[in-house]
């Protein structure tokens, strides 16, 4: 036989032979039956596989290659789809093959603007050395807890103002519950601090829901409420300011079924409105949801509220469970959507991805959420406070919410201070009032100490002003002329100890971290700029240029207004930078 003929009869036997084994990784048959036994009944749907991968995360504490092959086999999913959701969020701990598990127990010390100015960086550095290799100490974004800066969350532990001592001993504490590393004995989800609140039988008591009540059963007219939300000049209190009113009417006329997603991801650094109110008066939002629901015409709300909100988590857990056991009317499905840790699901298109069980990445618009959005269908977003607001205004009126104001504006604002006052915390006041007012009416003046230096009127996104302008009004359209925007209403306070330069850098960092890294002028513009502001020197005819590039070309609100702390230090303080 030739060697032509030799390698043709070789290449036939290579294809009559039958493989062992399927192409792919194969499924772990203890790895299947775990991850059987933690989905138990429910149904497999691909929205889900956020929900599932918690549940994975939450039992063992990380997620193992053999359990995203189980359960990509489970959901009937490609490995990838699983895979690429699993690492795109920040709280799932995907461990590969081979690689050890993190740590029993993850110390999270959040180093966000108003944190890393209560002395985070030293949490941080001290840390490490002194809870030893079995703990797992690292860095987060923004917590939604900047009245009680510095914070630190141990499991899913929030510990405010926190010190290297307490979390030693808490640390200490939750240790004894929890199994070493890869020992297979189960994984405790950490204890979650939840605070008093107003709960079902409470707000029954007090009148609450008859107002959804009258409306579902025929007592009120749609046009009606619909005309007085209209008046009362509410508008969308998440940052973009869209009035309630006509956002009802345009979602109102698309066509059925529609949705409603309630959007509770809270992650803008110096925001934490929506968790004081949640922990309050947690069916306040509910029964303004389901008003709203009734209005425009909704079968199903969707609320999506963030990872870092264990204990909001179990109280709407608690309390959707008594909702539905004693319903006081006709009910909409409500279902509660858990995050990961992504800042980018704020954005109202990534958060309808994640509810998807996607990754949240920003879609392209148009077509508006208002008419493609939440599973394809006509979606009415909303912040939580927008809801919470929509009781009140209808039993005391438009008139009462608008005739709130000062400096010519109308209605009332809950602004989340932090940073150098007394009185840190979410203050309501009347929109139009100016941060001087602000800090002297209600923060009860600066700290001992601190002089006024600067503020961020809108969180990290809102741009940084000087003291000398402190008369501004604080509402929606009045700072737009000076290069910055009030958002969710989150004013850091800046004294003589900060610069607004070191804002700056911790701002731009948060961005160049959490950009979904979608879009070529967010994902890269955001770690260039911040390169360049970390030099004593600025090179400004660079700086805006891809400043310019960023506002133009990204394709939402976190490339388009990443650049403001860098244009705003600038424009205001340049003496900081020359």
């Amino acid at each position: 036989m030739n060697d032509r003929a030799s390698a043709t009869a070789q290449k036939q036997g290579k294809r009559a032979r039958v493989r062992g084994t399927p192409k792919g990784r194969q499924v772990d048959p203890k790895a299947r039956e775990e991850v059987q036994a933690l989905l138990e009944e429910a149904p497999h749907r691909r929205d889900l596989l956020i929900e599932y991968l918690h549940r994975i995360q939450d039992r063992y504490g990380h997620l193992s290659a053999p359990h995203l092959v189980a359960l990509a086999a489970e959901m009937k999913l490609a490995m990838t789809e699983v895979y690429e959701v699993a690492t795109f969020y920040h709280h799932f701990d995907v461990v590969k093959e081979g690689d050890a598990a993190p740590a029993a127990i993850t110390v999270r010390v959040c180093d966000s603007i108003s944190c890393e100015m209560a002395g985070a960086n030293e949490l941080l550095a001290k840390l490490p050395g002194i809870l030893g290799k079995e703990v797992r100490v690292l860095h987060a974004p923004c917590v939604g807890r900047c009245e009680t800066a510095p914070n630190a969350i141990v499991g899913q532990n929030p510990l405010p103002r926190a010190s290297v001592e307490q979390v030693a001993a808490l640390v200490k504490a939750k240790a004894v519950k929890h199994p070493a590393p890869g020992s297979g004995a189960k994984h405790p989800r950490m204890d979650i601090v939840s605070p008093a609140y107003v709960d079902y039988a409470a707000y029954r008591a007090k009148g609450g829901y008859a107002l959804a009540k009258a409306c579902i059963e025929g007592a009120r007219k749609r046009e009606d409420v619909i005309a007085v939300m209209d008046s009362s000049g509410l508008r969308g209190l998440g940052g973009a300011g869209f009035p309630t009113g006509r956002k009802w009417k345009s979602v109102a006329a698309e066509p059925a079924p529609r949705l409603c997603a309630i959007n509770i991801d809270e992650g803008e650094p110096g925001t934490f409105k929506d968790r004081y109110y949640l922990e309050r008066d947690p069916h306040r939002f509910v029964e303004g949801a389901l008003i709203a629901a009734w209005a425009v015409g909704i079968d199903e709300i969707y609320v999506y509220l963030r990872d870092e909100y264990h204990g909001c988590r179990a109280i709407l857990e608690k309390e959707l469970a008594a909702l539905k056991a004693d319903p006081p009317c006709t009910l909409p499905q409500i279902h509660l959507r858990r995050g990961a840790g992504a800042y980018i699901c704020g954005e109202e298109s990534a958060m309808i991805e994640s509810i998807e069980g996607k990754r949240g990445m920003p879609r392209l618009r148009p077509p508006y959420v208002a008419q493609v959005g939440l599973f394809g269908r006509p979606t009415l977003e909303h912040n939580m406070e927008t809801l919470h607001w929509v009781r009140e205004i209808l039993e005391r009126g438009a008139n009462w919410f608008s005739s709130h104001g000062r400096n010519g504006r109308k209605g009332l604002r809950s602004f989340s201070v932090s940073g150098r006052v007394k009185k840190p915390g979410v203050h309501l006041a009347p929109a139009g009032i100016t941060v001087k007012e602000l800090i002297a009416e209600y923060c009860g003046g600066m700290q001992e100490g601190h002089t006024f230096y600067g503020y961020l009127p809108g969180g990290a996104s809102g741009g940084i002003l000087p003291a000398s302008m402190s008369d501004i009004p604080l509402d929606f359209d009045t700072l737009n002329q000076y290069g910055c925007f009030i958002g969710s209403a989150a004013i850091v306070i800046f004294s003589d100890k900060d610069r607004a330069t070191g804002a700056a850098r911790n701002l731009v960092k948060f961005f160049s971290e959490e950009s979904c890294g979608q879009c070529t002028p967010c994902r890269v513009g955001t770690a260039k700029t911040l390169k360049l502001i970390e030099k004593k020197k600025w090179d400004q005819p660079l700086l805006k240029e891809l400043s310019q590039a960023m506002m133009d070309a990204s394709i939402c609100g976190l490339g388009q207004a990443a650049p403001n702390p860098v244009l705003s230090v600038m424009k205001y303080f340049p003496s900081e930078i020359t």
